[in-house]
């Protein structure tokens, strides 16, 4: 009898139908798109804010100091043409896009010089406005993300007599969420490249093995920093109570949460290459646009309704394996 309840237990749910399930959601809501479509938009026609005028006005101090400190003159021109390919080529409006909570958008390749509309007009910072726009770009970001996230979530997952999360509760669980997920990342970043440098000093092959390695166990952290924001909008969690809970769900789900977290990165990554495609002074460049707006609002959708039936598939595979636990 035991044997028979643990076979009939409910399959969980499935990573392509939960993606369906995304896609036909916003197929019937396909406002939801306007977010992204609106930023995408402003990132190919609107103005650029660049940082090349403050770095030059610092190069030959840096200079100085690096040649004053014995850095070898070839160090110095590898750093300044890495700078010349680079730096002058940053859009600090790019900001807007912040992570793990924000608009999805096209990183558009380098410099557009030219749009269908003509050049685009061209911002400068300076020292002292730098970090003042980095902090309400940042902040902007977060705020349009935390909103774009709530109203995707409640289309995607809500039922009639719900009501979404509260725009003031949907604030400031983002920008807690996304200051937090950002320490938590570099803690676990940081020490990871800072063995990776020294391996690779001692022998490149065993450096590979590593990647190799931390490759397969990174979906164990990868899985619930994935999933991480989710609670906050479907289940109305805190920052805190929301990490436990996709950290629960990732220990019991694993083996289906990291495929369909690797779905929806091949997805989203390779689909960018055929939205890319259009020149930027083209109005083709409009259907990339829309495409991707679309199919990242999709994917979105997706991964609220699969966090939500894996919730409820655990719930009952719980309640139905208790009383087999408690005989036990």
């Amino acid at each position: 009898m035991e044997v028979s309840r643990i076979e009939n237990l409910p399959p969980p749910p499935g990573v392509i139908s939960s993606i369906k399930a995304g896609f036909d959601t916003i197929a019937s809501h396909i406002t939801a798109i306007l977010l992204p479509l609106l930023l995408n938009l402003f990132l190919w026609l609107g103005p650029r804010l660049r940082i090349n005028v403050l770095f030059d006005s610092i190069k030959s101090d840096l200079i100085t100091i690096w040649q004053t400190g014995g850095v070898p003159a070839s160090d110095i021109q590898l750093v300044l043409d890495g700078y010349d390919k680079t730096i002058p080529f940053v859009n600090l409006f790019w900001l807007f896009r912040t992570l793990p909570i924000g608009i999805s958008s096209l990183l558009f390749p380098q410099d557009v010089s030219q749009t269908p509309l003509g050049s685009p007009s061209i911002l400068q910072v300076n020292a002292w406005t730098f970090l003042g726009w980095i902090f309400l770009l940042t902040l902007v970001g977060w705020i349009g993300g935390g909103l774009y996230f709530r109203s995707v979530a409640w289309l995607a997952t809500a039922n009639e007599d719900d009501q979404p999360l509260s725009i003031y509760r949907t604030i400031v669980q983002t920008i807690l969420v996304s200051i937090f997920w950002s320490i938590l990342s570099m803690v676990i970043a940081l020490p990871v490249f800072f063995v990776l440098a020294l391996v690779i000093q001692i022998s490149p092959l065993i450096a590979n093995i590593l990647v190799l390695f931390l490759s397969l166990v990174s979906m164990w952290v990868i899985v619930p920093l994935f999933f991480w924001p989710h609670g906050v909008f479907i289940k109305r969690q805190n920052v805190f109570t929301s990490i436990i809970s996709s950290v629960q769900m990732a220990r019991f789900t694993l083996p289906t949460s990291s495929m369909f977290v690797l779905t929806v990165f091949l997805l989203t990554f390779g689909l960018n290459f055929l939205w890319s495609m259009p020149p930027e002074d083209s109005w083709m460049t409009l259907l990339g646009i829309f495409g991707h707006s679309f199919v990242s609002t999709a994917l979105l959708a997706s991964s609220f309704i699969y966090y939500r039936d894996m919730n409820v598939w655990l719930q009952n595979v719980i309640e139905k394996l208790r009383p087999i636990t408690k005989k036990a």
